[in-house]
């Protein structure tokens, strides 16, 4: 194995999934500006995360279906035309 090539500074830090509020506690060399207060009174670092296992299709079994900015409608009033053909 190569010499000097990991990090050697580790830290704890919070890291919280902002989807369902689920954090937990771990070691990490990630920078950040964000702390929390975590439940042993200490502050420590924060790492905001969009997505973990607990929020995760793969992990909770459940579909979520997003239309962010109205996907679906976009689409049909796009290909609208080639609907109301066909009727």
């Amino acid at each position: 194995m190569k010499k000097d090539i990991h990090p050697k500074e580790y830290r704890t830090v919070v890291f919280k999934d902002m989807s369902n509020d689920y954090a937990f506690l771990t070691k990490s060399t990630v920078n950040t500006k964000d702390t929390i207060q975590w439940e042993d009174g200490n502050e420590y670092p924060l790492v905001k995360l969009e997505i973990s296992n607990t929020s995760h299709p793969f992990f909770t079994g459940k579909m979520k279906l997003v239309d962010t900015a109205g996907r679906v409608d976009k689409f049909r009033n796009k290909y609208a035309r080639h609907f109301d053909s066909k009727k």
